[in-house]
């Protein structure tokens, strides 16, 4: 008997990946090539959308050339995608109008200044249940319509089409110019500020307020479905999967059931709880998304705390300040000390995320005393990971009856064993890593293979799930609340830093 597979491709900020798993879930190849980086002005961030596709083209015969084996080995392919980036592209040629524009880009911080002032953030809070950010891709295709000229025109012309990069890689791989598919699933559309969270369908008040065109928008999806058949660098293998990246990681950690949570620590951090089939909107800061849709069963929803900065800062640590020559050192320094001083770092680089959403915060230490070493500010950066957590968990269990009893968790972080225990300290709970860490991965392989009756249901893909490393709470409860306030105290002096425009 020939074994088959499930493909899975990560299209992420720094690289796209190709991966194949077995009926087990596990890993047996894996293919990877990194893009460009383009940052052409300050706070500007882009990516080379052609770049990316020609990468796609790249990693996927690699993957199967890594296990030997052919296209009729693949039983379906699913794509996870770095979310809110956004890509405009010319319908009849194929060709990106300009760069795409990075989830991390701030160009639209002015506009969406505006936006809270009027109409103010319930507007949008009521349809999609998103703030008004310089994360997500409304603001950001207002804004090329502002500054490009001729291109809103074109836009309700039907010349140009908008996706997030799933979108953009389905459309090529299923025909581009030829009778490309021009879709979305749920759980990225749920990150434009244009769906209507409860309808799941594009919401007319918000398309007439940002003034975009419905004839240019994708058509929206269940995240684990049969969307068709790829007509090139793989041909006829189906695509049955596309979910943003934080749902696939959500997905991979088989948090199927309200109240299981997972949390990646990458260059970012994100944490999501699944709430569900209940829309739960938060009142503290934190942010309702789509976390997948099965075929034709009902949407489950979670509650998301993005963190801005947490892996980064460590290659700040390590790029900028020069005090570690690689990512894993960090751990060595800081057990040179036992605590850390009373330093605390507040890693506000371009504002802060969740739950505060204050774009004038810029980072800062403080507590620093001629007693601090490289040591302590090493401490003080792994446990801006752990405090920021923290901050997001405790406006999950205000937002939801569904209290945090566990946080599964994934991404190159979590090979920091003092982090982990940290986390597990400052949130009082257990802190399990799974044996599989390619969790993004999994989740869109999973996603893709029930489509396609690779795998017949959740309970079997739970049953996959091992632990690897479990971390339980060993913190004084006082001295656990007592740095916390320590942190709150240190957070409140990153705020207002940055002055609004034309103001003195």
């Amino acid at each position: 008997m020939v074994e088959r597979y499930v493909m899975s491709i990560d299209q992420g900020t720094t690289s796209t990946r190709c991966i194949l798993f077995d009926h087990r879930g596990r890993l047996v190849s894996v293919a990877q090539r990194e893009h460009q980086q383009h940052f052409p002005r300050p706070g500007w961030v882009e990516h080379d959308a052609v770049e990316i596709w020609r990468n796609l083209g790249r990693v996927v015969p690699e993957a199967l050339a890594g296990v030997g084996v052919g296209r009729d080995e693949i039983t379906a392919m699913g794509i996870a995608n770095q979310r809110e980036t956004t890509v405009l592209w010319d319908r009849r040629t194929g060709t990106p109008l300009g760069k795409a524009i990075v989830w991390q880009d701030t160009r639209t911080a002015a506009l969406v200044e505006d936006l809270r002032n009027h109409p103010g953030d319930d507007f949008f809070l009521e349809r999609c249940c998103l703030p008004p950010s310089t994360y997500f891709s409304a603001p950001r295709i207002r804004w090329l319509f502002d500054h490009v000229e001729g291109l809103e025109r074109r836009a309700r012309d039907g010349e140009v089409l908008f996706g997030t990069i799933e979108t953009w890689l389905i459309w090529n791989l299923t025909g581009g110019t030829a009778g490309g598919l021009h879709i979305t699933d749920v759980t990225n559309a749920s990150r434009t500020m244009l769906m209507n969270i409860r309808t799941l369908d594009w919401d007319e008040a918000l398309l007439e307020f940002f003034g975009v065109p419905r004839v240019m928008l994708p058509e929206i999806r269940p995240s684990s479905q049969r969307y068709g058949e790829a007509r090139s660098v793989l041909p006829g293998v189906p695509i049955t999967a596309a979910l943003g990246d934080q749902q696939a990681a959500l997905f991979g950690q088989t948090c199927f059931a309200p109240g299981e949570a997972k949390c990646t620590y990458g260059t970012g951090s994100f944490l999501l709880q699944n709430t569900g089939t209940a829309v739960v909107r938060s009142r503290n800061g934190l942010l309702t998304t789509v976390a997948y849709k099965i075929a034709d069963q009902p949407a489950a929803y979670a509650l998301e705390g993005p963190i801005a900065v947490t892996g980064s800062l460590v290659q700040w640590f390590r790029d900028r300040l020069g005090l570690i020559s690689s990512a894993p050192e960090i751990e060595t320094l800081a057990r040179t000390v036992e605590d850390n001083g009373g330093c605390y770092i507040v890693p506000a680089f371009s504002g802060l995320f969740a739950p505060h959403w204050r774009s004038d915060a810029r980072g800062v230490i403080v507590g620093l005393t001629s007693y601090i070493t490289k040591g302590h500010l090493a401490r003080a950066v792994l446990e801006a990971t752990g405090w920021q957590t923290r901050e997001v968990v405790d406006a999950m269990n205000a937002d939801s009856s569904l209290a945090l009893k566990e946080l599964k968790v994934d991404g190159g972080m979590t090979s920091d064993n003092l982090l982990m225990q940290f986390l597990a300290d400052v949130l009082d709970v257990p802190v399990v890593r799974p044996l599989v860490a390619e969790t993004v991965s999994l989740g869109a392989a999973y996603a893709a293979g029930l489509a396609a009756g690779y795998w017949p249901d959740l309970e079997v893909l739970r049953r996959n799930w091992h632990r690897a490393a479990q971390w339980l709470p060993d913190m004084d409860p006082a001295q656990r609340e007592s740095e916390y306030d320590n942190w709150q105290r240190a957070v409140e002096r990153s705020l207002g830093w940055i002055k609004p425009p034309n103001r003195p």
